[in-house]
């Protein structure tokens, strides 16, 4: 995975200026192309199971091809078909589609909104809760639970 590395600085407010000189903040340099997901399990608060079950999960959402295209597609087109499984791509993505949406009914209405926009859609917790209106720190919870669930789906032990 390529690392992207930006500075950030840890107040909301950013750099302020006192009497002429800058105020010391603190800062943290983030890798931009970091998963949400990747960022929750190096840091001890997801399982290798609920992991695991999350990038299966997100495999298939891309795989799909679920999410919403802006501009003509350039990928280069394969006159062999693909892979050896012996099935078209069409047919390829039909079963992504439909591994998919049975992940998310396993993980129920309650439960899939938070796991959709972490590990589909790579936002962070934080910016997932605040879109749910959720409590802060709810989130975790929730989306350890959602995982729980699409890892007994894909039958991950």
């Amino acid at each position: 995975m390529p690392r992207k590395l930006v500075e950030r600085v840890l107040t909301s407010e950013g750099p302020r200026r006192t009497g002429g000189t800058r105020v010391r903040r603190r800062s943290v340099t983030v890798n931009l192309a970091e998963s949400p997901l990747t960022w929750l399990h190096s840091r001890g608060h997801l399982s290798d199971r609920q992991f695991d079950a999350g990038e299966r999960l997100r495999a298939d959402y891309e795989r799909a091809q679920l999410s919403p295209s802006v501009t003509m597609r350039w990928d280069p087109v394969r006159v062999d078909g693909g892979g050896g499984d012996g099935l078209t791509p069409s047919e390829r993505q039909l079963s992504a589609k439909s591994r998919f949406d049975g992940a998310m009914a396993e993980a129920e209405p309650g439960l899939k909104d938070i796991l959709w926009r972490v590990a589909c859609a790579c936002e962070g917790l934080p910016d997932a809760e605040k879109a749910l209106e959720w409590p802060a720190r709810s989130g975790k919870l929730v989306l350890r639970l959602a995982l729980d669930r699409v890892a007994d789906f894909y039958r991950i032990r």
